[in-house]
């Protein structure tokens, strides 16, 4: 098939990221989620790209970005490349070779977001089950006016990331990762009956509510000027705060106490929390949004490494060098 055959426009020509293996070459569409200019050591200029389709993303390098074949594109464009797949650090990566810009209309979208494995309404059934098991009045009341009565909030709940990128970074991604959080943090509550049950799923369940203001709608799922100025931490205590002056009667203690497990749920200051947990349903809160956090950026790169059955790398986020359990 020729590179510029403007006819492979079809899943059939599409090659998933999570499909590709190191010795390939590879003529497909993505989407530029991110691209940048560098320069080697020895001051040759090249550029860093950041390809996406929706089983991930893949790092790409044009090392002759003046070169014939490579054309005008941006952040954001669907673009047609060909290139080699080659293993670098344990992480797949692509050099490219040739690259063009594409018109409307010979992509789908929908090929190009990542979305999450789980069905979105099972998971938001799922979520509305654990709300149900919160009997406090008025927090029951706080849950029902994020995720009964605001259909639009619930829209783009249900659609909305977790992260930029480091996990839990797709469609549905925000969802899955308050279901994943809200379950431990039930499950720390049969195990502990000291928790506040009423008190730890209300926080599990609107601890990241502040992420639909910190970051932007795909395709761009990147931080708003209130996100990079604020943080969704105060965002989502704002937010909150703002739900319960709505609630007449809404008891101080109860508050103060919600909005401590929001402020608290990163656990230490240097990771982006103002307060460092002081009540057990913080600090339970705490340890499961860490806990599904670091799972899932676990899965997730394991997932990148394919059939890689050697160590995978250095992962900043978890602090080690990573490799698949063996069989």
């Amino acid at each position: 098939m020729d590179f510029c055959d403007r006819s492979l426009r079809n899943e059939d020509y599409m090659r998933y990221i999570d499909s590709l293996h190191e010795g390939e070459r590879v003529t497909s569409i993505y989407m530029c989620k991110q691209k940048n200019a560098a320069t080697t050591k020895n001051g040759k200029p090249y550029e860093n790209v950041l390809l996406q389709d929706r089983t991930g993303t893949l790092d790409a390098k044009i090392w002759e970005p003046n070169s014939m074949g490579i054309e005008e594109f941006e952040a954001l464009d669907f673009v047609e490349v060909q290139g080699e797949i080659t293993v670098f650090n344990g992480a797949m990566q692509m050099s490219i070779k040739r690259v063009r810009k594409c018109a409307e209309g010979e992509f789908d979208m929908k090929d190009f977001l990542p979305v999450s494995s789980r069905d979105i309404e099972e998971m938001y059934a799922e979520l509305m089950t654990l709300k149900n098991k919160v009997g406090n009045t008025y927090l029951r009341r706080l849950l029902d006016s994020f995720f009964v009565d605001d259909t639009e909030l619930i829209k783009n709940f249900k659609l909305h990331s977790a992260a930029k990128s480091v996990h839990h970074g797709f469609v549905g991604g925000l969802l899955e990762h308050t279901l994943g959080v809200t379950n431990l943090c039930d499950c720390f509550a049969d195990r502990y009956p000291m928790l506040n049950r009423d008190l730890l799923i209300t926080g599990a369940m609107l601890h990241d509510i502040g992420k639909l203001k910190e970051l932007s709608d795909f395709p761009s799922n990147d931080y708003t000027d209130d996100g990079q100025l604020l943080g969704h931490i105060i965002i989502g205590t704002e937010m909150i705060s703002d739900r319960m002056k709505e609630i007449e009667g809404f008891p101080a203690s109860i508050a103060v106490e919600l909005k401590h497990c929001i402020l608290a749920h990163h656990g230490e200051l240097e990771y982006g929390s103002p307060k460092k947990p002081a009540l057990l349903e913080a600090l339970a809160l705490n340890f499961a949004d860490t806990t599904d956090a670091k799972m899932e950026t676990m899965i997730e790169a394991l997932n990148a490494g394919g059939e890689i059955k050697g160590w995978l790398g250095f992962n900043r986020f978890l602090d080690s060098n990573i490799r698949r359990t063996t069989e």
